[in-house]
């Protein structure tokens, strides 16, 4: 399939997609700052550099755009249509560094919290800076929201239904496997 656009115009609009103070990740951060936590932004020392660094709570926030980070079974999970010798390693090497980056820091004993672009379109701030706050205060080591795994004979919408701002870390047992 061919693009729609020219290529100058492509590169313009990819141009514009922002890696830090992306939409999502400001709505988090003045909700959370609103109900009191206090962080650091982009702290180049760590591994990832996380959107958010909580030290008080010994935890980081990653507010992944669904699209770059591959979230599965979400709908803005997209994959472009031409060029795919490009998008597919580029894609899996994203996700392939995003599994490193999280082993790196569980081996460093931090808490690990993943928003998803997806919840701060479909969920209200307050409900997902609620949740944030409810797991900071606590003391699970992982939490992402939402959790969006396939499960057979359900679509997308179903799954995000009975599984929307799941405590993942808080349900289910540490262990080796690094997957975001």
């Amino acid at each position: 399939m061919p693009d729609v656009v020219d290529k100058q115009t492509r590169s313009r609009m990819m141009s514009g997609i922002r890696g830090k103070n992306t939409r999502p990740e400001l709505l988090v951060r003045h909700e959370l700052h609103r109900r009191g936590f206090r962080y650091r932004l982009h702290v180049r020392g760590m591994p990832g550099v996380p959107d958010l660094v909580l030290p008080k709570y010994h935890a980081v926030v990653f507010v992944h755009g669904c699209y770059w980070h591959r979230h599965p079974g979400c709908r803005y999970t997209t994959t472009p249509g031409t060029n795919l010798e490009f998008w597919i390693p580029k894609f899996h090497r994203t996700v392939e560094h995003d599994r490193e980056v999280i082993a790196k820091l569980r081996d460093q004993n931090w808490r690990i919290a993943t928003v998803w672009e997806c919840v701060t379109r479909r969920e209200p701030i307050e409900e997902i800076g609620e949740t944030l706050g409810s797991w900071l205060r606590a003391d699970g080591r992982m939490l992402e929201l939402p959790d969006l795994a396939p499960s057979a004979g359900l679509n997308d919408l179903d799954v995000y239904r009975q599984t929307s701002m799941r405590k993942v870390a808080e349900s289910q047992p540490d262990h080796d496997d690094p997957t975001p």
